[in-house]
């Protein structure tokens, strides 16, 4: 008995064996798990098993997130190799699986795991008149994700004031200024973003406040003046007919 099962299990094995396909990458992955950064070069092969006779059904199959690439008919066969180039934020998350025509069961299939640091260190100047709002933005899209602080001339910024709120959404970082006052909220601010693989990086915005503008409406301002021009067009015609009245011919 003990013989018999142990004879199953190599059969099995054996099967397992010859129905397989393999991936293989540059650089190297962890278990199927490829880890990179933005703009390098990465190399991915399939390789049939040894025991998977050549055939059309045979023929290898490269996917991307379910959607097929299309490969050359010499590209197709005991081994399939694909270049990704340049890597982008785009393909992090993405996943690669190699199959065998015939048989979708028998496959292979990698991640990828792209880290990337967020598009900032800029500047930008923010103007915003006295007792309007104002909301300062960063792009916080990163991997691995990012911590946020946000300072005001070189000083951590305290939020208890009330007239200002933050919110973080892992892709946006926003610091919301309710009713700018020129002595309370004029200043460098700088939204400090830490990465534990890039380090700190942020955007810089030099706020500044300026004197409300007092704005009256164009249309009723522009339909007064009209009134009020043609009220006195149509007195100075009326005080004309008047005189010529009193005018006596010689």
């Amino acid at each position: 008995m003990k013989v018999s099962v142990g004879v199953s299990l190599l059969l099995l094995c054996f099967v397992c064996r010859v129905k397989a396909v393999t991936i293989e990458s540059c650089p190297l992955a962890t278990g199927n798990l490829l880890r990179t950064e933005v703009e390098k070069t990465l190399t991915l092969t399939c390789i049939n098993d040894e025991g998977i006779e050549p055939s059309n059904q045979n023929e290898l199959q490269w996917f991307r997130n379910g959607a097929q690439v299309n490969l050359a008919e010499e590209n197709r066969r005991s081994r399939s190799s694909l270049c990704v180039q340049p890597v982008t934020k785009e393909d992090n998350g993405v996943v690669f699986i190699c199959q065998l025509k015939g048989d979708a069961s028998v496959n292979s299939s990698i991640k990828f795991d792209v880290q990337y640091p967020p598009d900032l260190n800029d500047t930008k100047e923010v103007y915003v008149e006295e007792t309007s709002d104002v909301v300062l933005s960063c792009d916080i899209r990163a991997n691995p994700p990012v911590t946020v602080a946000w300072k005001k001339d070189g000083e951590v910024l305290d939020l208890t004031s009330g007239s200002y709120k933050t919110t973080n959404n892992g892709i946006t970082a926003q610091l919301s200024i309710t009713k700018a006052k020129r002595d309370v909220h004029q200043g460098t601010y700088f939204c400090e973003v830490n990465s534990s693989v890039y380090g700190i990086m942020g955007r810089t915005f030099n706020v500044m406040v300026e004197d409300k503008v007092l704005r009256f409406p164009v249309g009723p301002t522009i339909a007064g003046v009209v009134v009020v021009l043609c009220t006195i067009v149509f007195a100075l015609i009326s005080r004309r007919n008047t005189i010529i009245k009193c005018i006596k011919p010689n």
